[in-house]
């Protein structure tokens, strides 16, 4: 004769899940997510889907779209504890290629997975997204929150970003017009921003003790953990008034990548190395990694988050505009024909 005996229940929070810690986090979340409200909103933070409606002054509305995450720099934000802003990196990624094509961000989603959700970090997360949003202007009306017991370790956490915006269609920004002699701006970076962070962990590994205190006054992990700077509202109001004819957002692969993605056949960018000045941080990182001016300018921004070519005779207003806007700005090369180079050329003055 055989004996059954019933298993204990299991719950779901015996799994790993606490449901009650993710609703929890959802009421943390609605009044930061309040503070983005543009218009266009129809329904925010809760719903199955977020509802959005271009706004009317749109004639001709082409919506643009981008996604992106933070990278390895998130090792650094478990290491040292600075949740704070890498939610404005996560923004900053992909608004920041959305406004490349002339548009003007609308919304954000968010998507924030653990193996075990604590609230106060993911709270920490998500106030650097909704910070981002509001400073960009573009609304958080989504996103989700995954707790995925064993997928990932204690204390870590993975994001990626998702964002919409609109251009009027005759106002499309497609680098078709760029012609030679067009000047190439440089709008200063914030710091490293959110790529090359795996040579960036190498270095700190390699100096070890010997890492400098700070670079020029800020302190060593913050001037490392700076977010990306967002350019959306002061490059919208230059384009509105400038007949920029093309943007290239500076992220992996440099300056040497980013700008012959903007560049008809034929022409090329070339750039004085020196024009704009290195950092503190970006001297210290070239000097502790060993490397070239080609490899520091093929893998970080080098100082240069944001680039813009304009015609000459607007330059120089351009320039004025997006200073005015608390920009820094260099005028760092000018356009010419490719022939047999490349389609960046950075040389000596």
């Amino acid at each position: 004769m055989t004996s059954s005996t019933t298993p204990n229940p299991l719950s779901y929070k015996d799994a790993g899940v606490d449901i009650d810690a993710g609703d929890a986090l959802v009421e943390r979340i609605k009044p930061l997510a309040k503070k983005t409200l543009r218009e266009g909103v129809l329904a925010g933070i809760g719903g199955f889907g977020a509802l959005f409606e271009v706004p009317k002054r749109y004639q001709e509305p082409v919506l643009v779209s981008g996604t992106d995450g933070v990278g390895t720099k998130l090792k650094l934000a478990f290491e040292w504890n600075m949740h704070d802003t890498v939610g404005i990196d996560l923004v900053a990624m992909s608004v920041n290629d959305v406004l490349v094509q002339g548009a003007e961000p609308l919304f954000f989603l968010d998507y924030f997975a653990c193996g075990k959700l604590d609230v106060d970090t993911a709270a920490r997360v998500i106030g650097g997204i909704a910070k981002g949003c509001e400073q960009s202007g573009c609304a958080l009306i989504g996103g989700e929150t995954a707790e995925m017991p064993g997928m990932y370790p204690p204390g870590e956490y993975d994001l990626a970003g998702f964002a919409v915006g609109a251009v009027e269609k005759t106002k499309i920004l497609s680098g078709a017009t760029i012609q030679s002699g067009d000047v190439v701006l440089g709008l200063a970076s914030s710091g490293v921003h959110s790529n090359g962070f795996s040579l960036v962990r190498k270095c700190i590994e390699r100096a070890g003790t010997a890492a400098p205190h700070s670079f020029q006054g800020v302190p060593f992990k913050q001037a490392i953990m700076e977010p990306t700077r967002l350019y959306v509202k002061n490059v919208l109001a230059a384009l509105a008034v400038h007949p920029i004819k093309a943007l290239a957002h500076i992220t992996g692969g440099g300056l040497l990548e980013n700008i012959p993605r903007v560049l008809p056949e034929g022409l090329a960018a070339h750039l004085t190395q020196g024009s704009w000045p290195q950092s503190e941080l970006f001297a210290w990182l070239q000097a502790t990694a060993g490397i070239d001016n080609f490899e520091m300018n093929r893998t970080f921004n080098n100082g240069i988050g944001m680039v813009v070519v304009i015609d000459a005779a607007h330059a120089s207003a351009c320039a004025d505009m997006l200073r005015a806007a608390g920009e820094t700005v260099y005028a760092i090369g000018h356009i010419a024909p490719r022939g047999d180079g490349t389609a960046v050329t950075i040389t000596a003055p």
